[in-house]
């Protein structure tokens, strides 16, 4: 699909979004049935940033960020940029002056599964980004592409107006109409966490909390001492 900008994408509900980013991308991508985690090709520029956002997704060619101008331009306070390449692209889809302007109309960070440059001074300035590739290549701006339309990010599909959950983990994707029920579970998930954080506190162990001993018995799993281990295997 090229050649088209859609305006009126409709975003998530701003108080969900936000619990979710305190929730992580780990917690949620558990609650939400371990989908959405776009994998591990998209990493973080800098550590201890935790976000969450609605998606205005990108479709570029590769080597070329025109369409990530016109993202700009539809972007609103609260928003992550998504932008995906058609086909492998390491070069610097935006730097310093494109994160200037993302970061004055309130975009909370960006994301993508081709480059970005200026890591170092993107850092200073507190916008976070996820990328797949660092490059000081630029691009130019002569070829097609669409702003809000479905993308594949790694092995997600984003649809406009997702929520994007990015931190020092990784991305995670949740889909909008989704949102409101991830958001229970992931709650409930970090509850169940909380209470098993202070069991192994007072030193208890997870093969009990979490009853593995009989999985370890069904799958024949065995203890031995070294001496009967020696004596089925020898001293190798």
């Amino acid at each position: 699909m090229i050649g088209v900008v859609v305006t009126d994408i409709e975003r998530a509900d701003a108080e969900t979004v936000a619990a979710l980013a305190e929730l992580g991308s780990a917690t949620v991508h558990e609650a939400q049935g371990r989908t959405g985690y776009v994998g591990v090709g998209v990493r973080p520029i800098q550590q201890g940033a935790a976000i969450a956002g609605s998606a205005v997704t990108v479709l570029t060619a590769p080597g070329d960020n025109l369409m990530v101008h016109v993202a700009i331009e539809q972007s609103q306070a609260g928003d992550v940029i998504v932008v995906v390449p058609r086909g492998e692209s390491p070069y610097g889809h935006i730097g310093e002056l494109m994160a200037t302007q993302m970061q004055v109309r309130g975009v909370r960070g960006y994301v993508t599964s081709a480059g970005v440059r200026d890591t170092a001074e993107l850092r200073a300035m507190g916008f976070p980004a996820w990328t797949t590739h660092v490059s000081s290549e630029g691009c130019v701006k002569d070829t097609p592409g669409s702003v809000n339309v479905p993308v594949v990010l790694g092995n997600v599909v984003v649809t406009p107006g997702d929520v994007v959950v990015a931190d020092d983990d990784g991305v995670t994707i949740v889909p909008r109409a989704r949102a409101a029920e991830v958001l229970a579970a992931a709650r409930a998930r970090a509850e169940k966490e909380a209470r098993n954080r202070k069991r192994f506190e007072a030193g208890e162990i997870s093969m009990d909390t979490n009853g593995l001993r009989p999985v370890l018995e069904e799958l024949g799993i065995r203890q031995l001492t070294r001496a009967d281990f020696e004596a089925e295997h020898g001293r190798g």
